[in-house]
C-alpha cells in the first residue's frame, strides 16, 4: 500500500482550482493532491438559485467516493474553509488533518449577510468583470499587487471568467452558514490554521479564535510576500 497521504485542497470565493497550482507541483511527489472546481465553478449546465457550504461538501464527498479514497486531509481556502468544516461536522471519520486558510468558524454577521447578497445581485446584474475589478483588492494586500502586479492580473482574471449565476449562488450559500466553531472545538483532529500578517477579510483575531478553539491546533502567520530569493518562513504561534 502507498503510504503518501492524500490532500483535498478546497479553492475559495470566488475562484477554481487553478489557485492550487503552485501548490499541486510542490507537493506532486509528497502527497496524493485533489483540486477540484466546486460545482458551479464548472461546465455544470445548470446552478441552483443557493448553493450551500453542505451542498459543496456533498460534491467533495462523491467525488472521494468515486475515486475510493477513504481518508483525505481537508485544506480550504476562505469559503474552502467553510466547505471543509462543513464536511468535517458530517463525515470526521473521513478526514485525517485539517488545513484552514484565511478563513474563520463563525457566522456571517448581519452586515456581512446583506454584503452576501450585494454582491450576487451584482454578479447577476453586471457581470463577473465587475465582481473581479471588486474583489482583487480584497483578497491580495495592497503590498501584494504593487510588489506582483502580475499576480494581481491572474487572480482578476480567474474571477471574470467565472459564471455570474455561480457567484451569486455561491455567495448567498455562505450567507447561510451557521457557527462551526462548536466542530473545531469538538475535533481531536490536527490543524494547521494559516493567515498572513496583511491580511484585511481575515485578520489575525480570527485566526487566533479558531486555534484557540481547536485542541491540537498550530497557526501560521505568513510575513508579506517576498520576491522567492528573499522569502523566509511564516511566525508560527501555538
Amino acid at each position: 500500500m502507498n503510504a503518501q497521504p492524500h490532500l483535498l485542497l478546497i479553492h475559495g470565493f470566488p475562484l477554481d482550482h487553478s489557485m492550487w497550482q503552485p501548490n499541486m507541483e510542490a507537493l506532486e511527489s509528497a502527497a496524493h493532491v485533489l483540486a477540484p472546481d466546486l460545482l458551479a465553478f464548472e461546465t455544470a449546465e445548470e446552478v441552483p438559485a443557493v448553493l450551500t457550504m453542505e451542498h459543496l461538501a456533498d460534491q467533495l464527498k462523491e467525488q472521494l467516493d468515486a475515486q475510493d479514497i477513504q481518508r483525505t486531509v481537508l485544506c480550504g481556502l476562505s469559503m474552502g474553509g467553510y466547505v471543509a468544516l462543513a464536511f468535517l461536522e458530517r463525515w470526521p471519520e473521513r478526514v485525517a488533518g485539517l488545513i484552514l486558510c484565511n478563513t474563520r468558524s463563525i457566522a456571517d454577521t448581519e452586515e456581512a449577510k446583506q454584503g452576501r447578497e450585494a454582491t450576487a445581485l451584482d454578479a447577476l446584474t453586471k457581470g463577473s468583470a465587475v465582481i473581479a475589478r471588486a474583489m482583487t483588492p480584497k483578497l491580495l494586500s495592497e503590498h501584494t499587487r504593487s510588489t506582483f502586479p502580475e499576480l494581481a492580473n491572474i487572480v482578476e482574471a480567474m474571477i471574470a471568467r467565472q459564471r455570474p449565476e455561480a457567484i451569486a449562488a455561491a455567495s448567498r450559500g455562505m450567507a447561510l452558514r451557521p457557527d462551526r466553531t462548536a466542530v473545531l472545538r469538538g475535533t481531536d483532529m490536527p490543524t494547521l490554521i494559516i493567515t498572513s500578517e496583511n491580511d484585511a477579510l481575515m485578520p489575525l483575531p480570527t485566526s487566533q479564535s479558531m486555534a484557540d478553539a481547536s485542541a491540537h491546533s498550530t497557526l501560521v502567520v505568513l510575513p508579506p510576500l517576498k520576491p522567492p530569493q528573499q522569502r523566509g518562513s511564516g511566525r508560527r504561534l501555538q
